[in-house]
């Protein structure tokens, strides 16, 4: 009792280190593009300050917002050159040869699209399966679905669900339950901590 006590909050601790250390990432390369531009229009900031006439305590706001509007504004340049054919083809090669190679880049770029909503799931629903076609059943994602009754999906391992294995299954063996993609994937992270949903699911069938 005492070691599945320690192993539950072990692997809930780690899972929840994966799924914020992204975002922590993300908000330090926030913060460190913020000052890169932050120096870099100094002089400008300093110039529309110095010829307002706002009360000081205003000064920072003022600084914070101008800067932030670069920014936004950089980004949109950006993401408008990239939507052309030479700059699709630039980026790709900047990104293919030097940030995928960034420590933690992967991470942050998951996250934004997270964020932003872009990240597409290749998974259309959750089910246990019996990969071995006995009582094991283990947490899986039907990736297809074929009209000879066979099904295929992906059995990810944990902590890191970007990785796993595909199985082309039986009907029979394929459970289908009542759980979102997001809640399984995150008892996946989680190194199965959480799974009730999937279990009390399963035992309904």
């Amino acid at each position: 009792m005492l070691n599945r006590t320690k192993n539950f909050f072990k692997t809930t601790i780690l899972g929840g280190v994966i799924v914020i250390l992204p975002t922590i990432i993300l908000i330090f390369a926030f913060k460190w593009l913020f000052g890169v531009v932050g120096g870099g229009i100094q002089p400008l900031t300093n110039l529309v300050v110095d010829n307002l006439t706002l009360p000081d305590r205003y000064d920072e706001l003022i600084a914070t917002a101008i800067v932030l509007c670069v920014i936004v504004l950089g980004c949109f340049m950006v993401g408008l050159f990239v939507r052309t054919r030479i700059g699709r083809w630039i980026y790709n090669g900047f990104e293919s040869s030097l940030l995928s190679k960034a420590p933690g880049y992967k991470m942050v770029k998951e996250t934004v699209n997270q964020f932003l909503g872009k990240k597409q799931s290749p998974f259309s629903s959750v089910a246990l399966v019996q990969i071995f076609e006995n009582d094991t059943k283990v947490t899986a994602f039907i990736t297809d679905q074929h009209a000879n009754g066979t099904v295929t999906v992906f059995v990810p391992t944990g902590p890191n669900p970007t990785s796993g294995f595909i199985y082309h299954l039986n009907e029979k063996y394929v459970h289908p339950v009542d759980v979102a993609v997001e809640d399984a994937m995150r008892s996946v992270i989680s190194c199965g901590a959480g799974s009730g949903a999937l279990i009390n699911s399963m035992k309904k069938d």
